[in-house]
């Protein structure tokens, strides 16, 4: 099993002095309520983004708690995500739909262009990549999402001339 220290991101932390003042506030609002851990953390990631292992530092510290305390409850919560999403979040739906039209190759696609995994987030922080389970528009597989914006009936040919809409934004 991975320790706090090896899975923290290849990014660098960019973290403010405003983000840690905020995070201090809000460890000494809860500290003292029982299960202060979660609350803690959710309002981290509201701060923060993300829970990068420099934060996690941070409420273990603050709290007097062990780093691997804070680090297996942020992992151990789908909620939580210890990377940074980037300015335009793309998630391909894996769906059975959308598999069998051939979201698992736009995917990849999506991998090359970007040259990341699903999971990251390219390093100029302007896209991040995951998949999903299902997005409930079956009738337009094989779908992707980049916010908001959902694309449809998609190719892995398609995959360029998308992103090329967000590059300058």
């Amino acid at each position: 099993m991975a320790t706090a220290e090896q899975t923290a991101t290849v990014l660098p932390f960019l973290g403010t002095p405003e983000q840690e003042e905020r995070l201090k506030d809000v460890i000494d609002e809860l500290r003292n309520e029982r299960g202060a851990l979660m609350p803690i953390l959710q309002r981290a990631q509201d701060i923060y983004g993300y829970l990068p292992i420099e934060v996690q530092k941070m409420i273990a510290e603050e709290l007097d708690v062990p780093l691997e305390k804070v680090f297996g409850v942020s992992t151990f919560y789908s909620q939580f995500t210890l990377t940074p999403k980037g300015k335009h979040h793309i998630s391909v739906c894996l769906g059975t739909a959308c598999y069998v039209k051939g979201s698992g190759i736009v995917l990849d696609k999506l991998k090359e262009k970007l040259e990341i995994d699903t999971g990251e987030c390219t390093a100029d922080r302007r896209f991040s990549l995951d998949a999903c389970r299902c997005v409930g528009a079956c009738g337009l597989a094989p779908v992707m999402t980049i916010g908001e914006d959902v694309y449809g009936r998609l190719s892995a040919d398609q995959v360029e001339g998308i992103l090329k809409k967000y590059e300058n934004d």
